[in-house]
């Protein structure tokens, strides 16, 4: 379970108040733009959460999987939705609407706590993330990317002989807007650690064989 995730308790009393849906691979869990009128749950299924400059290109900001939630801020402040949440797979979650969930936090002082505890630890990854991201150049960049998130959301690879190998559902164009560069510039980075046997790359996903080692690679550690 990663840092952002809630309790099995404040997951419980929240799926108690909202609504079991269900998404396959590409559609959208919340749009860009649209007015907050729910926070979602995720229960299973991994997420990517993107959003589009003015330029018109398309950032990964973040992955989301279970436990943690979707659209809490945006239903708390009451503006616009400031990114789009889509399926990378079969999702489950519970749909809870935003004047419920505000007022479960308010008649549970825990609950609001918890919220709170998950929205700085996104604040404080991402804030580390950009300061450690910033000044590398992109092989590192996406070494250390593929590294994280693969430790965080990658799927254990069952052949494994180590049992380290976690294998990450993102494809190349995903993983540029999460690195900040060009796909074709990932592309060849991507080549440079197959052929050091780090990653194997197919269609839509990537597996890497030993997450620490890949971030160790030369000049990715922070």
């Amino acid at each position: 379970m990663v840092g952002s995730a809630l309790s099995a308790e404040w997951r419980g009393l929240i799926k108690s108040a909202g609504q079991e849906l269900f998404w396959r691979r590409g559609e959208l869990l919340l749009r860009e733009g649209e007015t907050a009128d729910r926070v979602l749950l995720l229960q299973q299924g991994l997420v990517k959460v993107t959003a589009v400059s003015a330029t018109g290109f398309t950032s990964l900001l973040a992955l989301r999987g279970p436990g943690e939630l979707l659209g809490e801020l945006s239903s708390l402040d009451g503006g616009p939705r400031f990114a789009t949440a889509t399926a990378m797979g079969e999702v489950a979650g519970v749909a809870v609407p935003a004047p419920r969930f505000t007022a479960l936090m308010e008649t549970h002082g825990g609950l609001a706590l918890a919220v709170l505890r998950s929205v700085a630890v996104r604040l404080r990854e991402s804030d580390v993330g950009r300061a450690d991201l910033g000044a590398l150049p992109t092989v590192a960049r996406t070494a250390l990317v593929l590294a994280r998130l693969s430790r965080s959301y990658g799927t254990p690879v069952p052949d494994a002989a180590d049992g380290v190998a976690r294998r990450l559902t993102i494809n190349q164009q995903e993983l540029a807007g999460a690195v900040g560069a060009s796909r074709e510039s990932v592309v060849r980075v991507l080549r440079v650690l197959t052929e050091h046997r780090l990653i194997a790359v197919s269609r839509g996903q990537v597996v890497v064989s030993d997450p620490a080692l890949l971030a160790r690679w030369p000049g990715a550690e922070p």
